[in-house]
Order: C-alpha cells, then structure tokens, then sequence
C-alpha cells in the first residue's frame, strides 16, 4: 500500500550507546518502503558517514512530512521543544522504560509503522507552554515545554516564596518547594508524583501543582489552557526553573515568570488501536477488567 508520507525523518535518543542497531533497522526498513530517509546531526552520529542525508533539527519540516522519534518520552519531549513551530506530525518508537508519548514498542515497530505509513493512525495536538522570564523590566528568557514549567527550591534546601496570578487576578501567595505548571501531557509526569490530577490530552487546560506547600489547603487547580500564568518569585536564594527536566534557567527574587499556552502546539501520531486508557492501565499498573 502507497505510504501517506513520502519524507521521514529519524531523531535519536542521543546519548544512548545501543541506538545504531534500531537506527539502521528502521532506516532500511523505510528505505524498503521507497521513502526519503533524513536524519539530525547527533542521531546520524551513531551510524557510518554518509549512511543518509544529515539536516539540522531546527530545518527538518523543509525536509520530512513526519518525523519518528527513536527512544524513549526524553527523546520525544527534546524533539517536540525543537520542532515546536515546524508543523510536522511526530510519532515515537519506544527504547525507553515508561513510553508515556513513544507509545510503539520496538519490537513491533515495523507491523504498527506500517499502518501509520498507509494513513492508519489517531492523530492528536498537544498543549505546549510558552514561557517569558522578565527581570528588570527585561525579557531574559523565552522558552517552549511539553509537559512542565517547574519553580523549585535550590540547593540550600529551604522553601521559596511566591504570588500567583491567572489572567491578571491574585490567586495565592505560595510557600513550599516549588509549583508545577502542567499541561495534560504533563499531567501524567512529575506533576502526578505531586498529587496532581490527570487530565486526558484532549482537555484543553493547564493544572498548578504546588510541591510540598507549607499550607495544606495549597491543592492543585485546573484552569483553562486560555490562561495566563504569572508566577512573581519573592524568595528563594538559588531557586531555578526547569523545562521539561531539560532547560533550566536560574531565578532571581522579582522574577516574573508568565506562561501561556503557545500558539502552536504539537501533532502526535499513534498507532490506530492505540487507547489512552489502556496506556494508564498499562504505564501506571491498573487492574484489568474482571
């Protein structure tokens, strides 16, 4: 059956030292197909020179009309904040351990890729968070998350301090270790462990998780993926923020921080039995149906 897409691109888990042999199956197994096979600069580090064509992360929807992911939702969460504005679906084969956004298992990856390739799949947008850093009047920081925006403590250890605004209305003054700003995706991540709710990805809203708040009543609150986040630091010597456990930006007391949903968000191919709930089951070990 012709292929829905006539370009792929392949992003690698980087600093894996078992990638080559995945690399290359799925490479010849796409090139078998007819395809147009592309990959980034680091992932095609893994594998003999001139094994295919080399772009630049930041160049590749010039150059594929999908991109697989290969690795694990590090990998995914890396590629989605680097082709954040490109506009190319992305669909991710899992090496890692969780797969929470890789949702193809190696071992059956060329049998559900052949489905996707023949225009079989589910397809999903995904929530992005836009976040600006102003600090002295001054836009220091602009930077795209999947799953989390984090404020957390230093390494001193003590609580910081904080005001929260949504849409320019005073929520709370916050003192714990920290406050997540979750999307849905991330919602499932280090916004869960908090005692967070999960939101299913089609929900379109944002949820502020407060880590370890000094005041009890502090509970998490789901708002409007509309929603404008302001988050002023007003203590908390060392405290930082982090992007998707991969960007971290080092805070200052009268930091604002102000994240908004971006104007494009991600496109996320998965495999046409693919189910939401049956991932939860299987990811978070639920029971089965008796």
């Amino acid at each position: 059956m012709e292929s829905s897409f006539k370009r792929i691109a392949v992003v690698g888990k980087y600093d894996s030292q078992s990638l080559a042999g995945p690399l290359e199956k799925l490479i010849a197994f796409l090139e078998a197909r007819g395809l147009s096979v592309v990959l980034d600069n680091r992932s095609a580090a893994a594998l003999a020179p001139n094994r295919a064509p080399v772009v630049d992360l930041e160049e590749i929807s010039a150059h594929a009309d999908l991109v697989v992911v290969l690795g694990g939702d590090g990998t995914m969460l890396s590629a989605a904040r680097a082709l954040a504005c490109q506009n190319v679906p992305l669909i991710g084969i899992n090496l890692g351990k969780l797969g929470f956004l890789s949702d193809i298992p190696a071992q059956s990856m060329e049998t559900m890729l052949s489905d996707v390739l023949a225009g079989q799949f589910q397809e999903e947008k995904r929530t992005l968070l836009k976040t600006h850093v102003w600090r002295d009047g001054k836009d220091v920081l602009q930077t795209v998350a999947l799953n989390d925006v984090v404020i957390t403590k230093g390494a001193r250890g003590s609580m910081i301090e904080m005001e929260v605004y949504v849409d320019g209305r005073f929520v709370y003054s916050l003192r714990s270790d920290g406050l997540i700003v979750a999307t849905p995706t991330g919602s499932t991540a280090y916004a869960l462990s908090s005692g967070g709710p999960i939101i299913h990805p089609d929900l379109g809203a944002i949820v502020l998780v407060p880590i370890c708040p000094h005041t009890l009543s502090n509970r998490p609150i789901v708002l409007s993926e509309r929603s404008t986040v302001e988050v002023i630091l007003q203590k908390g010597e060392g405290a930082f923020a982090n992007f998707d456990v991969q960007g971290h930006f080092e805070l200052m007391p009268d930091d604002r921080l102000i994240i908004t949903p971006a104007e494009d968000g991600i496109h996320l191919l998965h495999p046409p039995l693919h189910s939401y709930f049956a991932m939860l089951r299987e990811k978070l070990r639920w029971g089965t149906k008796l």
